[in-house]
């Protein structure tokens, strides 16, 4: 069974991205679209300067419990970016999504709560609801979390979408939305005559 494969057998097929489209992604964003493979787990995961976004992570029922998840993840936290991922809602009828948060919980992830997600799927035609998680090693605002989920959107969710898929995903402003009201705040920083406006260091 190929990589491809095992990804589509685990996930839903609305949260699929085609083959070619991640063979796409692979080939043509090379730079920030990786595929990392073992005999017992898919990681994709797209790698910007400022954070890291887990598209897929499968690790085979014959390698669970071994902390093989856990590893994986630990190699994207060395890189010291925030990482922010898309889950399904907990369906206790489907005991997989109750694991898989379970899982991220135990690893340090956060509900981004004022993050809203809807997407109508290419595949189905059915609106999905999905749930953004994320953990940083610094004090990360929702905002900033917000701003990066869009990126990817429109970056990789979306690449190459009607060429593909022969019609296109909604915009980003209408599939993501941001509460600002329950945005959990980035700690302010403090404006000296050694920072710029922009709150960077002069020397910067």
């Amino acid at each position: 069974m190929n990589w491809y494969e095992k990804l589509n057998q685990y996930f839903p097929i609305e949260e699929m991205k085609s083959k070619e489209h991640m063979e796409l992604l692979l080939d043509e964003k090379s730079d920030i679209y990786h595929k990392d493979e073992g005999p017992h787990h898919v990681l994709m995961y797209v790698e910007l300067p400022d954070f890291v976004f887990i598209d897929y992570l499968f690790v085979s029922k014959d390698a669970r419990g071994q902390g093989l998840g856990h590893k994986l993840i630990e190699k994207l936290k060395a890189k010291g970016k925030p990482i922010i991922l898309e889950v399904e809602p907990v369906n206790y009828e489907d005991t997989d999504t109750e694991k898989r948060l379970r899982f991220y919980t135990r690893e340090g992830f956060e509900h981004a709560s004022s993050i809203g997600y809807r997407r109508r799927s290419l595949a189905t035609n059915e609106v999905n609801e999905m749930e953004i998680l994320y953990w940083s090693p610094t004090e990360e605002s929702e905002e900033t979390i917000y701003e990066n989920m869009k990126k990817t959107y429109n970056e990789i969710h979306t690449y190459k979408d009607s060429e593909l898929y022969g019609k296109s995903y909604q915009p980003a402003s209408e599939v993501l939305t941001l509460d600002q009201e329950n945005a959990v705040p980035k700690p302010e920083l403090i404006q000296d005559e050694t920072s710029d406006p922009t709150g960077k260091p002069a020397s910067e």
